[in-house]
């Protein structure tokens, strides 16, 4: 399974970005799939996922409202839209699979319940 993220880059406080995720291989359109973000000098933390099979999605606290997930089944794409960027959203975003479609709710915020992952991309927010 491969994982390609794209979409990252500057922008300024307030402004928008798009970040997709394509994912190739043995994979299914029900693997669960998130976003975590590791800023300079920080833990990679965990930003949003979905797990198809169950219809859900979660955000962090610190993106809810603002970011959104989506994904384009045909293209075996996932999207993060990402509006009001704030500076401390600055980091290289990751994309990540898991080859479990019923992972719980518990370990959808868990980096360690994921067993594919892309090349990160990096967003700055900055004037």
């Amino acid at each position: 399974v491969q994982l390609q993220a794209s979409g990252g880059g500057l922008v300024q406080p307030g402004g928008s970005l798009r970040l997709s995720c394509a994912t190739s291989g043995r994979t299914s359109i029900n693997d669960p799939k998130a976003w975590l973000r590791q800023a300079p000098g920080k833990e990679r933390e965990f930003v949003a996922a979905i797990r198809p099979r169950h219809g859900g999605m979660h955000y962090a606290d610190s993106v809810k409202g603002r970011f959104t997930l989506s994904r384009d089944s045909a293209k075996n794409t996932v999207y993060l839209q990402m509006n009001s960027l704030r500076p401390e959203d600055t980091a290289v975003y990751y994309c990540a699979a898991s080859a479990n479609p019923d992972i719980i709710l518990s370990r959808v915020r868990d980096e360690a319940t994921y067993d594919y992952w892309g090349q990160g991309t990096l967003v700055t927010v900055s004037s």
